[in-house]
């Protein structure tokens, strides 16, 4: 994949500040830079999540305004675009807890509701909270856990193997095990 301008225009993290710093001080090429470079895949993302285009490209202003409004707090602890990211997910999560407007109540006709309501279905804010969160798992497992850890973790939550029985096809002391698990059980609470 090619880099995008600002990658080639910010290739370590001082210059991403610096290019953050002209960005909030208002440069007009450095937006249009920022801009091109960000719309389509800001775009993109929104648009994976949103059930309509209106929708999505609303939102993506809204994204690009908070990103300038906020340009200010980048600190350069990650990359601009994982910085840039977690806004545009706040911006997500925000329009699916606005207040919706008034509706028109359903007729009291029980039948006629449950014919047409599932309980068990999740709202939007629901789904996208939990893709969320399963995506930032799943790179947990893939990129922190080892594979012991992780057949551990299995193994004993998912399989109901008790940890005596794991420790002794694996070969280990129990206490391992259990560490095992505390550990794979912390980094996946921490993402």
């Amino acid at each position: 994949m090619a880099a995008t301008p600002v990658e080639n225009a910010v290739s370590d993290p001082a210059s991403e500040l610096a290019f953050a710093k002209k960005l909030e001080q208002g440069d007009r090429k450095t937006f249009e830079v920022f801009y091109a470079a960000f719309y389509p895949r800001i775009y993109g993302f929104v648009a994976k999540r949103m059930a309509n285009r209106a929708d999505a490209e609303e939102i993506v202003q809204e994204v690009f305004l908070n990103v300038f409004l906020s340009i200010g707090s980048f600190r350069g602890d990650a990359p601009l675009a994982s910085w840039i990211f977690g806004v545009t997910r706040r911006t997500i999560a925000r329009r699916f807890r606005r207040k919706r407007h008034a509706t028109v109540p359903m007729p009291e006709d029980e039948s006629f509701q449950d014919s047409y309501r599932d309980k068990s279905a999740a709202t939007p804010l629901e789904s996208y909270e939990a893709q969320e969160r399963l995506d930032s798992m799943s790179a947990v497992v893939e990129n922190q856990l080892s594979r012991e850890q992780w057949a551990v973790f299995v193994r004993h939550h998912l399989q109901d193997d008790s940890v005596a029985t794991i420790a002794s096809s694996l070969d280990k002391t129990e206490d391992a095990v259990k560490s095992n698990l505390y550990r794979t059980r912390k980094a996946l609470l921490a993402s």
